[in-house]
């Protein structure tokens, strides 16, 4: 039995060894050489690429799950934006469906996208964040909301319609960590 125990331990340890081998190697003079498997390509990592089927679905989910929102998902992807839009929040998303994208002066979108002009890009999509889990009528009782871009959006009710920076509430979908407000236009900041 001892002889078996033995021989199990020295298997599991061979086999951890061998597993930990691969990560890294190294040539005949010492030198560190890097697993071949690396890449330059940014990786996914985070919370944002997690699969978790039994929880409900957080703003990020709900975006992407959207055939009206894939121009504000290719922007979030681009922004790198993700992981924020999984936490545990609660959010509150003013989700601009693509026709609020395709509003934009001509090019605007594809501009964005540039690499050189993801900061702006980020900003702008931060601007449609705000801190809180607030129904469309709840929203009615406030003047103005704080983005998580560091600037405010003023709130406007005509009727029984929202408007949040302009933009008109035309649907709100309740998510894991939050809402998301599905807007008519895209919000952008004063400067």
């Amino acid at each position: 039995m001892k002889t078996t125990l033995k021989l199990l331990f020295v298997s599991i340890t061979l086999l951890v060894f061998s597993a930990c081998k691969n990560e890294a190697n190294t040539e005949g003079n010492g030198t560190l050489v890097e697993n071949s498997a690396k890449t330059d390509a940014p990786q996914k990592q985070g919370q944002a690429f997690i699969k978790d089927d039994e929880s409900a679905p957080n703003v990020l989910q709900i975006a992407i799950g959207s055939p009206d929102h894939t121009t504000l998902v290719a922007a979030v992807q681009t922004a790198h934006l993700e992981n924020a839009l999984v936490n545990a929040g609660p959010l509150m998303v003013f989700a601009p469906t693509n026709a609020a994208f395709d509003e934009l002066p001509a090019g605007t979108v594809d501009d964005l996208l540039k690499p050189e002009n993801h900061d702006k890009l980020a900003s702008i999509l931060k601007h449609h964040v705000t801190p809180g889990n607030y129904s469309k009528e709840f929203l009615k009782k406030f003047k103005k909301v704080g983005q998580a871009d560091g600037t405010d959006a003023t709130v406007e009710v005509k009727g029984d319609d929202v408007y949040v920076g302009g933009a008109k509430i035309i649907a709100s979908i309740p998510a894991g960590n939050g809402i998301v407000h599905v807007v008519d236009k895209v919000i952008l900041p004063a400067n």
